[in-house]
């Protein structure tokens, strides 16, 4: 198939290269075009100079934006994706159900989009273990399914546009749930004087442990040490989208806001750009 891939960053280039080991016929596109470059040498495949021509040389085409405004810029304007000629377009980053629903209105006539954000930190994303959420019904994603088992391990249809968005929102809350929880009762431990390491070994193996908690440990137990896999930027990102999608559909998010507010908080002192696993760096400090 001809796969046109737009969004190239720290899960894109591992879902990009993916595509490229099953054989599909791939064209990049990067807002940095270094990226792209350099990726398509070591893929072998090419690199389009606009969206449009990404969009031009591709039957479908998958974006891994990070957010609604980088989405828009992609999809609109002359330059645009939908300016192009392929007529499938695949959104995996995490959008809101709004911009998921304007990319459909805005799509040109015959076109369709599919949200089929993902589950699943960079080395899922390496092994092609992700789990997505499509927002279309199984007859709708099977002419995609060879790209999502290219780069997933299972795909579940969630029947309408839109609800694969929700459904990453929801997931993407109780993960930073999860984060922030786990840092509290590190804290807790080690303020009661219990090592770190025996601290989180007695987690791990408890009914509490989650796959992210196992997978995570390095960067818990020494963040300083291993590259950033999701940013505290992004985390925070996430959960004022999912808070406002609680807020318009009248779902209390109690937690949520809570920790929304702590992640704001990090943000604000200098936690932007590590890792979430920071936020147990962040509580370490003494927060309330």
């Amino acid at each position: 198939m001809r796969v046109g891939f737009a969004g190239l960053g720290r899960m894109g280039a591992h879902m990009a290269r993916n595509l490229s080991r099953a054989g599909h016929d791939l064209t990049l596109w990067n807002r940095t075009p270094d990226k792209a470059r350099t990726l398509a040498a070591e893929l072998g495949c090419a690199v389009a100079d606009s969206p449009r021509a990404l969009s031009d040389a591709a039957e479908v085409v998958v974006t891994m934006l990070a957010d609604d405004p980088s989405s828009d810029a992609v999809h609109s304007g002359p330059d645009g994706l939908f300016a192009g000629s392929a007529r499938t377009f695949v959104e995996m980053g995490t959008m809101s159900p709004d911009h998921i629903a304007r990319l459909a209105a805005d799509a040109p006539e015959g076109a369709r989009v599919i949200d089929a954000p993902v589950s699943g930190a960079t080395q899922a994303a390496a092994d092609a273990q992700l789990m997505i959420m499509a927002g279309c019904t199984e007859a709708e994603a099977a002419p995609g399914m060879p790209l999502f088992e290219a780069m997933g391990k299972r795909t579940i249809c969630l029947g309408s546009s839109g609800a694969g968005s929700v459904m990453k929102l929801a997931v993407n809350s109780l993960i930073h749930g999860i984060n922030q929880t786990l840092a509290e009762a590190m804290t807790l431990a080690e303020a009661a004087g219990i090592a770190p390491v025996a601290a989180f070994d007695v987690i791990e193996a408890s009914a509490a442990c989650a796959p992210m908690l196992r997978y995570r440990r390095p960067l818990y137990l020494d963040e300083a040490n291993h590259d950033v896999t999701f940013t505290v930027a992004l985390a925070r990102k996430d959960m004022e989208v999912t808070a406002r999608l609680a807020e318009a559909l009248g779902t209390a998010m109690p937690q949520g806001r809570e920790t929304l507010r702590i992640l704001k908080e990090a943000e604000a002192e200098g936690y932007a750009g590590r890792d979430m696993a920071a936020i147990l760096a962040f509580m370490r400090e003494g927060r309330r």
